[in-house]
């Protein structure tokens, strides 16, 4: 057996980079010769991921961030594409892999903690996506947004979600239609992203952003997050029928009553999570 024929194969780095900095969990996408798309494995990698950060009671928050020049050029292409040679030219692999992404879109949504997004480079598409799913964001100046799916043929539907409820609808609309990409700056414009930040700065911005709500009851942040996002959907009459419900629980909570008690007696507030 010659030498080269001996040797172990070269182990791959991981996909999904995974720290804690205090109570905060930075996940960050590691295909940086891919752009970060976000690959069946990757997808599933930052599901799972979501999945236990919800159940740990010492993370109070999570950064999504990425390596390399792009944060995330959204679906993997040449993935999808290979499957044009399956028997029903790849429609069930398209239907599981889009019904995967929107699961972990969601899970972003739903997880009872804070995300914020660190976006250093290009979001596009699935990309752009995940940025909007996130519940706070923080762009570096030479970040850029875009939907350009329309550009191959194939609209952002999925994109289009979250977008929209991100954006105004005008705006949602012209980067759907025109696939052009927009600045950091005209992002935050939009509501697209909270703040931008100097070139390089973007991660650690997004740490110190997740810590500052971390320090908060976690008890009010899951309740607090949960409810944004459900009177979102809801008429107006309705949405404050469910917070004022919302408000009456919250109030009842140990740490209102703590938070509440504190902030009369001019104290620190110490909390207890429920």
């Amino acid at each position: 057996m010659s030498v080269q024929a001996a040797r172990a194969p070269t182990p791959q780095p991981p996909i999904l980079l995974r720290e804690i900095v205090g109570s905060v969990a930075v996940l960050t996408l590691n295909r940086p010769a891919a752009r970060n798309s976000l690959s069946e494995a990757m997808i599933g990698q930052l599901h799972a991921s979501l999945n236990a950060i919800a159940e740990d009671k010492h993370i109070r928050a999570a950064v999504i961030a990425a390596n390399g020049p792009a944060f995330s050029a959204g679906h993997d292409i040449k993935e999808l594409t290979a499957r044009r040679t399956d028997p029903d030219r790849g429609r069930a692999y398209f239907a599981q892999i889009m019904t995967a992404c929107s699961a972990m879109m969601q899970a972003v949504v739903h997880l009872p903690k804070p995300v914020v997004a660190a976006v250093q480079g290009i979001a596009t598409a699935a990309g752009c996506q995940l940025v909007a799913s996130c519940d706070l964001a923080i762009a570096s100046h030479e970040a850029k947004f875009a939907t350009p799916g329309v550009d191959i043929g194939l609209f952002c539907s999925t994109p289009m979600v979250a977008l929209s409820r991100n954006v105004p609808r005008k705006q949602a609309m012209e980067m759907l239609l025109t696939g052009e990409p927009v600045t950091a700056d005209r992002a935050r414009e939009i509501g697209l992203v909270n703040r931008v930040v100097p070139a390089g700065t973007e991660l650690g911005a997004a740490i110190e952003l997740a810590q500052q709500v971390a320090l908060k009851s976690s008890y009010t942040i899951k309740l607090g997050k949960e409810a944004f996002y459900r009177q979102a959907e809801m008429s107006l009459a309705d949405a404050y029928r469910y917070a004022a419900e919302v408000m009456t629980e919250n109030m009842m909570a140990r740490d209102a009553e703590e938070g509440i008690g504190a902030f009369i007696e001019k104290r620190t507030p110490t909390w207890r999570d429920e």
